[in-house]
């Protein structure tokens, strides 16, 4: 399970160029190197499972979190090519891409300014329940909660609409 995540909550015009360097360290290289080290065990076990716990803002990039949608961004690619990569040795990476989750180091309810938007933060509990029901069903990437595929897809299909949305700031930083 790689569920590494730091937030970068500025733009890149204003982060600190180390914060920048450490949300990529932490954020897309975490899960470079975990996978690397447990590589060999992995191929070992036979049939295995590896999962990333992404995030939306790898699919969807907002305007007040550019660096953090990045590293986002780049895990998910990471995790996309792994999956194939890997298949054929018996490691199955899933992805999960979270959108708003309550944590310590992400107080989503505080740093949502909508009162609508906070009603969409969920707990790490329901994350930790659908990604066992991923690895029941083998499923490569998923969303949680799965209608946050909409905005992956809308970012996909209107890119243009998506920045001008996510320039009006109702959001403060990463998710």
């Amino acid at each position: 399970m790689n569920n590494a995540g730091i937030p970068g909550r500025a733009g890149f015009a204003t982060i600190e160029l180390d914060r920048l360097e450490e949300v990529l360290r932490v954020n897309y290289l975490g899960a470079v190197w975990s996978l690397r080290a447990f590589l060999p065990g992995l191929e070992a076990a036979g049939r295995s499972d590896v999962v990333n716990i992404v995030s939306v803002a790898g699919t969807v990039a907002f305007a007040p979190s550019g660096p953090y949608s990045a590293s986002k961004h780049a895990e998910l690619a990471f995790s996309r090519s792994t999956a194939a990569e890997l298949r054929g040795r018996g490691i199955h990476v899933h992805t999960v891409n979270p959108g708003f989750v309550e944590t310590e180091g992400f107080p989503q309810a505080s740093a949502l300014r909508s009162a609508l938007l906070r009603r969409l933060v969920v707990d790490p509990e329901h994350v930790a329940r659908h990604v066992l029901k991923v690895l029941e069903r083998d499923k490569r990437e998923t969303f949680v909660p799965r209608w946050y595929r909409a905005a992956a897809i809308a970012q996909a299909l209107a890119p243009g609409l998506v920045a001008r949305l996510s320039s009006r700031g109702t959001y403060r930083g990463g998710s």
